[in-house]
């Protein structure tokens, strides 16, 4: 081998060293220094407000005691995954007021979905922002934050360098893809037809963040959509279809089956980017727990929203969480919280309370129900013998 050849290899082998998680057998908890987000409005702290307009009030009552961008009366998932890491909530990349992206970013946005669609968000409700968009705006912020950072300019808002080496990537979306098949009166068979494209997009998402150096990856499934009163509210089912907690039997199959295909993606994502680690997280199963168990676990009305207005589940289409009406000129708040939303599961017909989020977050972050069964803080540990491409 020539001189320069073999110097290349070598040089090529400390890189990757750089970049491979390190074993398991540590009992040391992983040091990620960032997380930086893909999603929908299950983990948007602000990207759709800064876009679109702020969330209404009374949603950020709970925790911020005022609109925060987040479709919640408080914290979301990806709040409690950054508090346990000791970092700061993350800033949405499209929010140019007052964001602080050393430590992350969020290019989630409520509405968003995996495949593009064809339609508006004043048409449907769908973000323009789908996760090739966010993929392209995290490869923006990587290129310009190096760029900026040499300058000199900002350098204390924007990730160090080798943070994106070392950071948390987590995905939270899925959920709009499924939905928007029902809006165009689709059956769920045709839904089902159409989730292998979706999750060859998400796979392909995956590895864009990987060959960008992304290393850390922890992607939850989607949770039971027939459990939501905007579904149940919006899309008719007939008593048999629903289940002994009333849910809705046919949406909860998909979800399922969404669940099923995306465990079959992250076993071929392993084999493919082998100095990756990722954990599948079965968030469908905590929040299903939650709301056939609810009154066991200190909570009541599960299946009706808390911030809403009207009908069998509080939830009215056109009049949302924080919706109002003008009469004799004057605007008047319709769509309310309940007043006590600590002990409700649902938001607003569509989102779960901080509380819920809350208590989902804890039976998730002991590695109970991911795969491989690791505690959050050590996320960036291989199994033992280096291998992480099967399911216990």
């Amino acid at each position: 081998m020539e001189p320069h050849s073999f110097k290349k290899v070598v040089i090529g082998l400390i890189f990757s060293m750089t970049l491979l998680p390190s074993s398991s057998s540590s009992s040391a908890p992983c040091n990620l220094p960032a997380i930086f987000n893909f999603g929908d409005s299950n983990s948007d702290t602000g990207g759709l407000s800064a876009a679109f307009g702020q969330t209404p009030a009374p949603n950020g009552e709970t925790y911020f005691h005022a609109p925060a961008g987040r479709y919640c009366d408080g914290r979301l998932l990806i709040d409690f995954i950054a508090e346990s890491f000791g970092l700061p909530y993350l800033s949405a990349y499209l929010d140019s007021v007052g964001s602080n992206f050393s430590h992350g970013a969020n290019f989630a946005t409520a509405g968003s979905t995996i495949r593009r669609q064809n339609t508006t968000i004043f048409q449907s409700g769908a973000s323009p922002i789908s996760l090739d968009v966010q993929l392209v705006q995290f490869s923006e912020f990587h290129t310009r934050s190096k760029i900026i950072s040499k300058q000199g300019v900002f350098h204390k808002l924007l990730p160090k360098e080798d943070y994106f080496s070392k950071a948390l990537y987590t995905f939270d979306i899925g959920q709009n893809d499924l939905t928007a098949g029902y809006k165009l009166n689709l059956t769920t068979e045709q839904v089902k037809a159409y989730v292998p494209d979706v999750l060859l997009q998400l796979s392909e998402a995956v590895k864009r963040v990987y060959d960008q150096g992304g290393r850390t990856f922890w992607i939850h499934n989607t949770g039971p959509v027939g459990c939501l009163p905007y579904v149940l509210d919006r899309f008719l089912t007939s008593a048999t279809q629903l289940d002994k907690y009333g849910c809705g039997s046919p949406f909860n199959e998909v979800a399922q089956y969404f669940n099923q295909r995306l465990k079959d993606v992250v076993i071929q994502l392993r084999k493919q980017l082998p100095l990756a680690v990722i954990t599948y997280v079965d968030v469908y199963s905590v929040k299903y727990t939650l709301v056939s168990q609810a009154k066991k676990l200190g909570f009541e009305l599960p299946l009706i929203a808390c911030c809403g207005h009207g009908g069998k589940y509080n939830f009215n289409n056109s009049l949302r969480c924080g919706g109002k009406i003008t009469v004799k000129g004057k605007e008047i708040l319709i769509a309310k919280s309940c007043g006590n939303p600590s002990v409700r599961v649902n938001w607003d017909g569509i989102h779960f309370t901080e509380a819920a989020n809350k208590w989902i977050f804890q039976q998730i972050t002991s590695g109970s129900f991911s795969d491989p069964p690791l505690p959050l803080k050590m996320a960036c540990h291989l199994s033992k013998d280096g291998a992480m491409n099967k399911f216990r």
